[in-house]
């Protein structure tokens, strides 16, 4: 993790990582701005936001199009190199080479109404109105459908889309197994909501002070390894993880006073994407090789930490401690079954990042179909709220009362990320692959959490995920790392095991 010794680069390639790392550089400057826009910038401030990352993003573009940096891309992929070097040009042109096909205006279109779209979310939602925030969305569906006709795509526009955060990715590979995950999912629910004497969430759903929550975060966030010397932790209306460099990781939390788990699961879950980010390659900081390679891969740290490891009973053998320090009359009688057993209660539930690890696919499922129903125009945005109510009944049996609890929870749409919520259920795929084979590698790893320690499962996945930055495609890392290919197997075996043991029935029968 030392720095990168320039002296032992020169030519081609040497003038190849100084345009790049400008070009890494100034995206994590609108990253920054990002991350202040949902944090502390004052609502008046948001014209002006709008203007400085439009701005921003118009000078990132030009710089990635210059046609010097691309001949000199293209003069160096063609000459033999090690295979950190390779990577990085093959990411740059991969990165590259989608920039060129869009038009700047359009690129400065998108972070400025990026900008007034996700201050109009956090005021919708808070009013529960849908009509604030849907003409930000029609704009910004637009756009984006603009974006695939540019870039191009096979199959339908979604997949240039989802191409953004998944490299590679099509929808119509994804769709046979999001359909065998809902398939399989389902009749494990059924069981589950069969059982006799289920687990319920009263532990977790008392009076809890959001000061002393915060104390409860932190504390968790240094022992799983988050280094508060190279990151922060902040409240938003939407807990998120912004990494500017593996020095610099701002995540966000929100803490809810009648509901513990609201916050401590969003922290465990941002604190696996920022032991990420501040597990990559600082030698390669600022390059493409040097950043995450997919978000999939992204999400898998995420929900490896915030389920795997978090909702396991082993964490909840360590917390307990920790919780009757600050939470004294709440936690007086409870027990590590106790809590083990509230934080696995399996229940339908309108609100995704609150969702229970059988359910928490079934609402992907569900966003992923009303994107597409946007990008193809089978809908118009005014249609996305009863559309949304349509799935949640279907999907989830659920009655959704308003649009708060609804098409206005995530803000993600805010962003114009259209084709990032499919990564969250390969996220979950691939946390399952890669826990399964560290417990295989690591003998004694939930003794470990029971004691605090989780130096080894860091130290892990740090060597076989983290480390590598993009020097692998994700699919190629999900081998190497686990000797298979991605599958839903792993994922299905731990859910029916695990709930099989809470809920009381024979997982295999």
């Amino acid at each position: 993790r030392e720095a990168w010794d320039m002296s032992d680069l020169n030519g081609p390639y040497d003038d190849f990582l100084t345009r790049s790392r400008e070009i890494h550089r100034l995206a994590a400057a609108l990253g920054l701005l990002s991350w202040d826009q949902e944090t502390y910038l004052p609502p008046a401030g948001v014209p002006a936001r709008a203007g400085h990352r439009a701005t921003l993003a118009a000078i990132i573009h030009d710089k990635t199009i210059d046609p010097a940096f691309g001949n000199l891309i293209e003069e160096l992929v063609g000459q033999p190199q090690e295979a950190w070097a390779a990577a990085n040009l093959r990411e740059a042109k991969r990165l590259r080479d989608r920039s060129v096909k869009l038009p700047r205006q359009l690129v400065t279109d998108l972070a400025e109404a990026g900008s007034y779209a996700q201050q109009a979310w956090v005021e919708a939602k808070q009013n529960d109105d849908w009509a604030l925030f849907e003409p930000h969305l029609a704009r910004l569906v637009e756009l984006r459908r603009q974006e695939a006709e540019a870039v191009g795509y096979e199959g339908e526009a979604y997949n240039a889309l989802l191409d953004e955060y998944e490299p590679g990715a099509r929808v119509e590979e994804l769709e046979p197994i999001f359909t065998a995950l809902r398939e399989r999912l389902v009749p494990l629910l059924d069981r589950i909501q069969g059982a006799a004497q289920p687990p319920d969430r009263a532990l977790w759903q008392q009076d809890f002070d959001p000061g002393l929550q915060d104390l409860l975060g932190r504390q968790i966030l240094a022992d799983i390894g988050f280094d508060f010397a190279a990151g922060r932790l902040d409240l938003s209306a939407h807990p998120f993880t912004q990494g500017m460099s593996p020095q610099d990781v701002r995540i966000t939390t929100r803490y809810d006073e009648s509901d513990l788990g609201v916050g401590l699961f969003a922290n465990l879950h941002e604190g696996g994407h920022a032991l990420y980010e501040m597990g990559l390659p600082l030698a390669h900081e600022a390059t493409p090789v040097g950043q995450a390679i997919s978000l999939g891969i992204h999400e898998s740290q995420s929900r490896l930490w915030e389920n795997s490891v978090g909702r396991s009973r082993a964490f909840m053998n360590y917390c307990l401690p920790i919780l009757r320090e600050l939470f004294p009359t709440q936690m007086a009688a409870a027990s590590v079954d106790d809590l083990y057993r509230a934080a696995n209660v399996v229940e339908p539930a309108p609100i995704r990042i609150e969702a229970d690890e059988v359910t928490y696919n079934l609402h992907i499922i569900l966003r992923l179909e009303v994107e597409r129903a946007l990008l193809r125009n089978d809908i118009e945005v005014q249609a996305v709220p009863a559309l949304w109510r349509e799935k949640a009944r279907e999907y989830l049996g659920l009655e959704v009362s308003n649009d708060r609890e609804g098409a206005l929870q995530d803000i993600h749409w805010a962003f114009g990320c259209f084709g990032y919520f499919p990564t969250y259920t390969l996220g979950n795929l691939y946390a399952a692959q890669f826990y399964a084979c560290a417990t295989r590698e690591l003998p004694g790893l939930e003794q470990q959490f029971a004691k605090g320690e989780f130096a080894p499962l860091l130290g892990w996945l740090r060597e076989k995920v983290h480390a590598r930055g993009s020097l692998l495609p994700a699919g190629e890392l999900c081998r190497e790392v686990t000797g298979a290919a991605l599958s839903i197997e792993p994922y299905l075996d731990y859910l029916t095991t695990k709930f099989g043991e809470i809920y009381g029935f024979d997982p295999s029968a």
